[in-house]
């Protein structure tokens, strides 16, 4: 009779030992899990150009769904959006504007506020000293380290249970930035020759950066005159220019007749391509051939 009324005690017992085995496997699960997101979870978040969707990427990790509303090889100039990504735009939380006065801004910013007036809209351009000549502010890996961390300050006020997830990527990569503004200034620094030339004026602040003078062939988004070809020949001649920097949106005629008069070789770069760091990489083993 004993051991039969003690039955109901370990049935207790049982359940006890059930019930805390239950809250030990969710607690080291939640331990495993605490740095995944699932898609459903995901801050949705939008930008104007490619590179800044590597930047986002870098620090915001799998918790974060980048809209870009310039597609690759499309010009940021004239593109209009898609009804699918404005359709995608409606759901971003935030908007990480480029902020240095891009054409694409310039034309469709105040309508995207309108379409999702709940968005933060972020100045990723914030504590840069702007050029008026030039919105290509992205183009000079100082400048990228100064987006990132504007971005990496906005991720982390959306987000702020995961401040330290953000905190590590920002410097992981800016690391890789600071490495590569190194090598930059190291390279630019020995050159003899601080000209370039180029079609279009998109590495001003490059040039600020490192001491460079940049020569361009299109001025304000048009062809240059005869008068003005002839000058930028002869001061190509007289600087020895070898290299004719162009982005793959160049008018290649009129920098093929310059290329055959100073005897230069066309190199392709894109100033809007979304492998930030491998691009500027190849950017800088262009100029080490200046």
């Amino acid at each position: 009779m004993k051991s039969i009324n003690n039955l109901p005690m370990k049935k207790t017992r049982i359940f006890i030992l059930i019930i805390i085995a239950i809250i030990i496997c969710t607690l080291l699960y939640t331990t495993s899990k605490r740095w995944e997101t699932s898609p459903e979870e995901k801050i949705i978040v939008a930008a104007s150009i490619m590179p800044q969707k590597e930047f986002i990427e870098a620090v915001g990790g799998d918790k974060v769904k980048v809209i870009v509303m310039v597609p690759p090889g499309a010009d940021p100039h004239t593109y209009e959006p898609q009804p699918s990504q404005l359709k995608e735009l409606s759901k971003a939380k935030i908007y990480f504007q480029i902020g240095s006065g891009i054409e694409f801004e310039k034309t469709w910013m105040e309508k995207l506020k309108e379409l999702n007036p709940n968005m933060k809209i972020i100045n990723c351009s914030e504590n840069i000293k702007l050029m008026k000549e030039d919105p290509h502010v992205w183009t000079s890996p100082r400048n990228a380290i100064i987006i990132v961390e504007n971005i990496c300050k906005a991720l982390t006020e959306e987000d702020p249970n995961n401040k330290g997830y953000y905190n590590e990527n920002m410097e992981k990569y800016v690391s890789r930035l600071e490495k590569l503004d190194g090598e930059f200034n190291q390279t630019l620094t020995e050159k003899q020759n601080k000209k370039i030339l180029v079609y279009h004026p998109a590495w001003a602040y490059l040039c600020r950066d490192y001491k460079l003078e940049q020569i361009t062939i299109e001025k304000e988004g048009k062809e240059p005159s005869p008068q003005t070809l002839a000058k930028i020949i002869q001061e190509a001649k007289k600087d020895n220019i070898k290299i004719i920097i162009v982005s793959p949106q160049s008018n290649k005629q009129s920098v093929q007749a310059i290329a055959d008069e100073i005897d230069a070789k066309i190199v392709t770069i894109d100033p809007l391509a979304e492998n930030y760091i491998e691009n500027m990489e190849k950017m800088l083993q262009i100029l080490k051939g200046i």
